[in-house]
Parts: structure tokens; sequence; C-alpha cells
């Protein structure tokens, strides 16, 4: 066993301790972030309009201060971006996250010197839990790599800005330096397939442990690297043995990645954004993720299902019940305040608190009245998978409200690797199991109002030239994989990608 190895052990039996303390007293921890980040900001600007200091308990604050987004708290982040002072969080922020919302054009999320430190410990505390769970470290000694957004930043006003991927990858510790990939040169190029080819270059004839990225994006760079080497991704990387991802559920891609690996790789989960650090898989023999109650993050939870009514209720962890949809509300050392983060999750655990990551609120298909969410779709693309031997790149769900003949139904565009043998038996299993998980759907297709759903192939790499079109290809952007409107299937039928229906 090397030092470096050695010492990962000792800190990841810390970290493991130092998480049982707080996640073994959630209520606590959260009163005290709660009461820290209301005394912190309530001379800020937004502290005064809010009457922070009159804020004792939570009740006050919920009466207080409502639930926004991010163009309801427009005002106070572009006097950030201005340059003033004690705005959101006392002093000006170090940092502003760019992100590009469909919605609200280019988004400027606060990372402020409170909020950087607990992006980077959720990730470090990530990998020693692994080590901790599992008692393998020898992945410190080889190479590692992130597939993420240029560290190049621009600065403004006195703040810098950028991808969060980017600035984060201003603060890999000194110790992983000598371990990292791509090259800070091959990171800095901004064309996408130009950096995951040079990135190919780099690092097919090193030692990679450690390989990190949106399952989408990482499946890129493995197809590149097997057409180049003609070798499995586990021979070609035989040490490799830890695959840490976030944003998507991996579920659809798995049986690709096992694939293309030629073995099965442990995993981590991360839950990440450029608001906050939110959870992480601390177990593997778990798929759930550990909610983080001690970093600068208070939570409120709303349940989906009323969210877009006038008389929703704003939980705190003491109210949650498992197995229900919440629509996930933050506030934030970086300035966000009972902020609509735009993620629904739901409780698989309540002491620890666990959860899974299961939609965007904004992406659902109800055209009608079925509600149907992400986590279904994913579900069922996944018994579908594993039911036939296909074996899917990517898939996107739109509903077709005037079809030219016969009932409306849901339309699926499936990009496949390999298609299955029988594709009667595929969308039979994806609708079948839809139905199981969404009874209003299943009521929708007993009551003849909807017919079962239907499947659209795809020309190889339709979705990659869907991103592109939008300025959203690689980096931490994602395909929605539904959506209440046909703006993605436009796209695909206007650029003839569709092969089949």
């Amino acid at each position: 066993m090397s030092i470096k190895s050695y010492f990962a052990k000792i800190m990841a039996h810390r970290t493991k301790k130092r998480i049982e303390s707080w996640s073994n007293n959630p209520f606590e921890t959260q009163q005290k972030v709660f009461k820290k980040l209301i005394e912190s900001a309530k001379k800020t600007k937004f502290g005064i309009d809010h009457s922070f200091g009159q804020i004792s308990k939570i009740s006050d604050f919920q009466a207080r201060v409502p639930v926004r987004d991010y163009e309801s708290l427009r005002s106070y982040i572009e006097q950030a971006v201005a340059g003033e002072h004690d705005v959101l969080w006392p002093g000006k922020p170090l940092y502003f996250a760019k992100t590009s919302g469909t919605t609200s054009g280019s988004k400027f999320i606060p990372i402020t010197k409170e909020s950087m430190p607990e992006h980077i410990n959720a990730a470090k505390s990530a990998l020693l839990m692994f080590i901790a769970d599992t008692g393998q470290s020898s992945f410190v000694d080889g190479k590692l790599i992130f597939l993420q957004g240029s560290p190049v930043l621009k600065e403004s006003n006195g703040i810098k800005q950028g991808r969060l991927s980017g600035i984060v990858a201003h603060y890999v510790p000194n110790y992983l330096q000598k371990n990292r990939l791509p090259s800070w040169k091959t990171n800095c190029i901004d064309d996408w397939e130009t950096k995951v080819d040079t990135i190919v270059q780099e690092t097919i004839d090193q030692d990679m442990r450690v390989i990190s990225g949106i399952p989408s994006w990482v499946q890129m760079y493995f197809e590149k690297l097997v057409a180049q080497s003609g070798k499995p991704i586990g021979e070609l990387f035989p040490n490799f043995n830890l695959f840490v991802f976030g944003g998507v559920n991996f579920g659809p891609y798995r049986t690709k990645f096992d694939q293309m690996i030629g073995r099965k790789i442990p995993s981590v989960e991360l839950f990440p954004a450029s608001e906050g650090f939110f959870a992480f898989q601390d177990r593997q023999d778990r798929q759930d993720l550990l909610l983080l109650l001690d970093s600068g993050i208070f939570y409120e939870f709303i349940e989906a299902s009323t969210f877009f009514n006038d008389n929703y209720t704003r939980l705190t962890l003491e109210e949650v019940k498992m197995n229900v949809n919440y629509v996930m509300i933050i506030s934030t050392t970086a300035g966000l305040w009972a902020y609509n983060l735009g993620d629904t999750i739901c409780f698989t655990s309540l002491l620890p608190f666990r959860i899974r990551v299961t939609g965007r609120i904004k992406h659902f298909i109800s055209a009608f009245g079925e509600h149907v969410i992400g986590q279904e779709v994913e579900r069922a693309m996944q018994v579908a998978i594993e039911g036939t031997n296909a074996v899917v790149n990517e898939f996107s769900v739109a509903p077709q409200v005037t079809p030219q003949e016969g009932l409306p139904f849901h339309e699926w565009f499936i990009d496949f690797d390999t298609e299955p043998s029988d594709m009667n038996q595929f969308r039979s299993l994806i609708d079948s199991e839809l139905q199981n998980l969404n009874s209003y759907y299943k009521d929708l297709i007993t009551g003849k109002v909807l017919q079962p759903l239907k499947i659209s192939t795809l020309k190889k790499g339709s979705f990659d030239d869907y991103m592109a079109s939008i300025g959203k290809m690689g980096g931490q952007n994602k395909l929605p994989r539904l959506a209440n409107n046909r703006d993605i299937a436009t796209f695909l039928e206007t650029q003839d990608f569709v092969l089949r229906r």
C-alpha cells in the first residue's frame, strides 16, 4: 500500500465519523444551519428587505420570504453582478457560475467564500466515503479524469465568471494534481468534440483509475477510445475501478457502459449543481443518496402535486414522508433564499435522510393530466432494456396531441446502439411498466383517452446534434428526458433524423 493510499484510508475513517455525527442528528443540524444563515445575512440588502432581524424560527422565515425561482431573484442577483456589496450575502461573491436557462437566458448563480468550500468538501467526502465503505483506496495512485467545462474564467466588476465545473477545476487538491487529466491546455478547449478527441490522445495510454462526468458525455469519450484502440475500456484501462457520475439517472446507460467496459465497475452517484452540492451515494449496497445537512444549505420541500397551486405547504425535514415526490427548496451560504432549484426528489430513508432524484418540476408530460415524470420514464426504459437485447444511447419523450389518425399518444424518440430483436415486445415492456408506475397514465390507456406509446427510432448521434443546436454540447449539459411540448420532437423531424415510426 502506498503512503497516499494509507493516508486516504485514515481520512476516510475520519470523514465517516463526522458524517455519522450530523446524519444521526438531522433536525438539530438543520436548525444550526438555519440560524447561522439568518444571522449571517441579516444586514444584507435582502436580509433588511425581509426583516431577517425579526426572524427567530422557521415559521417566521416562511412568512417573510416567499419561494422564488431565478427570475424572481434576478433583481438582487443583477445588483451583485454589477459589483454591489452585501446584496444577498455579506461582501461580494467570489464567482458567478454561469448557466444557460431554457426560459431565463443566461443565469448567474453566486458562489461565495463560504459556499465554495462546500462544493469541494462534498466531492472529496464522496470519494472518501467510497473508501470507507469498500476499503478500496488504490485509485489514488493512478490517473483520474473529470470531464468538465473549460476552467478559463472571465472577470467583471471584480468577480470571476464561468461554468461551475470550470470553477471547480481550480480547486483540485495538490495531492491529486499529478494524477489529474486532462492537461490544463486541453481542459481549456471550448469545442466539445475537439476537446474529447484531444482527451482521448492524452489518456489512451495512461493508467486511468477514476473517470468522472455526466454519463452521456463519458459515453462519447468511451466510444472514441474503443474506436481508436479496438479494445474494451476495461482492457485498455485494467486498473479502472471507479466511475463517478451525476446529473442524470445512470440506469438507461448501464447496459451500454457494461458492454463498452467489458466488466462491471463500481460507481458513485453525485447530486451537484451550481446552486450547491446536495447529496451523494455513500454506500455501494444502496442506490440512493445521502442528503447533506451540514453543508451550509437549509432545505424545505413542497409536494410536487401541489406545487402549481396557490395553497402549497412548505415542509421541513421533520414533516416529510417517504416515497412522495417533492420539489426541493434551498437557502444557502451563497445567498439563495427559499430558492426553487427546479429538481424533484423523493425520500427513501428518514434516518439518515436519503433521497432519489426523480426529475425536474418543469420536465414532465401532462398533456392529458397524466403527469408522467422523469423517474418513471427512466425506470420504464430500464425495464425494457433488461427484458430485451436492446442497447440505448439516448432517448426523449414527447406527447403527440394531434396525430394524423387515431388517439393521442406518447412518442418515444430513441437513439439505439443496438435495436431490440422484437420492437413490439420492447414497446410493450415500456408501456406496461409506465402503467404500473403511473395510475393516471394507466387510466388514460384503459379509458381509451390515449393509445399505447409509439417509438420513433433515430439516426445515431441525433441528440448530440440537437444539443449542439441549442449551444449545450458537453460539460454539465443534459438532454431533457421528457417535455410537455414537441420542441425537441420538431427539431428531430425537421432535420430528418427520424428513421422509422
